[in-house]
């Protein structure tokens, strides 16, 4: 029987259907056995003789896909496809396809919670009360504030359709720009540095590659305000780390809420003893909804491309999605 690597943790969590829907495609599923991300040694040994593999975050790149010459799909659990080396895919016909669609609403709630958790200072009050010290801490207000937006795809979109309901005026960057929809609910098409300079929010929701790699850095820092608060949900090289560790301790900006690292879990400890920094596990899609259907669609996907590729082997690699739509 055929093998399907799986690595995301939740996968088939909240849907334990998926693993029957594999297994009746006469498919073996092998599932991360760690509890963990899987390490780059890990993934290659776990991939040797598997034609499929649904990842998360853990390393796919040219030497792990390299031991797998079997493989003829990957689909990846969630949208960002950064640790997936797409070149080496490309040139051995391996469709990659993602969840798009599924953890907008999911990571949009955490983005904005992590926005008004670090505007009122919520975490630093839990562990005062929890510490029986009751003393009030003055917070940052966000109603009719302005939100600037990095990436205004789906998510993008959702967090602003959230920061309406506190009145907050938007400002949007993108590259690719949806201008009827932005005109259609108010949002405002800005630069990098109106959005530095201006903003007194700025949530980061664009995908990592070599034009947005550390596009939070030393100047940007500099060119925002001080009561300024920083948040991301997308990929940790988005920002420099060495720059926001300093902007957080010198007062640079007031505060930021981090879902993803660079590292993860973190190595650099002086992340550890900052109090105006919130911290995630990179859990912005870890809801139930979220899962169920990031786990469904991914193996929609890996099926479909599995199924193309028995009729097309030999053509050129496509790239097929189950959209949020056609989720059931």
């Amino acid at each position: 029987m055929e093998k399907i690597l799986i690595t995301p943790r939740s996968y088939g969590k909240y849907n334990g259907n998926v693993l029957e829907m594999l297994r009746s495609a006469g498919y073996q599923p092998v599932v991360n056995p760690t509890g963990r991300l899987l390490t780059k040694g890990e993934m290659m040994e776990q991939i040797r003789g598997c034609v499929g593999v649904i990842v998360g975050v853990d390393p796919l790149d040219a030497e792990v896909l390299a031991c797998a010459p079997r493989l003829r799909a990957v689909s990846k659990y969630g949208v960002g496809v950064d640790n997936i080396d797409q070149q080496y895919c490309e040139g051995h016909q391996i469709p990659v396809t993602v969840t798009r669609g599924a953890n907008t609403q999911a990571v949009a709630d955490y983005a904005f919670s992590l926005l008004c958790c670090c505007a009122r200072r919520i975490v630093q009050i839990h562990e005062s009360c929890r510490a029986h010290d009751w003393k009030k801490m003055v917070g940052l207000d966000l109603y009719g504030k302005t939100l600037g937006i990095l990436g205004f795809g789906a998510i993008g979109k959702a967090v602003a359709k959230r920061a309406s309901g506190f009145d907050m005026q938007v400002k949007a960057y993108d590259t690719f720009w949806d201008a009827a929809y932005a005109a259609s609910h108010g949002i405002q098409r800005s630069g990098l540095e109106e959005i530095f300079k201006l903003c007194d929010f700025i949530s980061l929701h664009l995908p990592l590659t070599a034009d947005t790699k550390h596009i939070i850095d030393q100047d940007a820092f500099a060119k925002m305000k001080p009561s300024c608060v920083l948040i991301n949900t997308a990929r940790g090289e988005l920002v420099e780390e060495q720059a926001l560790i300093h902007a957080l301790r010198s007062g640079r900006i007031a505060a930021a809420g981090i879902d993803v690292f660079c590292e993860e879990p973190p190595q650099n400890q002086a992340l550890y003893t900052l109090d105006n920094l919130v911290m995630g596990s990179h859990s912005a899609a870890s809801t139930q909804d979220a899962s169920e259907q990031m786990s469904f669609m991914a193996t929609k996907n890996l099926l479909s491309s599995l199924n193309k590729c028995k009729e097309e082997r030999g053509g050129t690699a496509v790239r097929y999605e189950i959209t949020e739509s056609e989720f059931v």
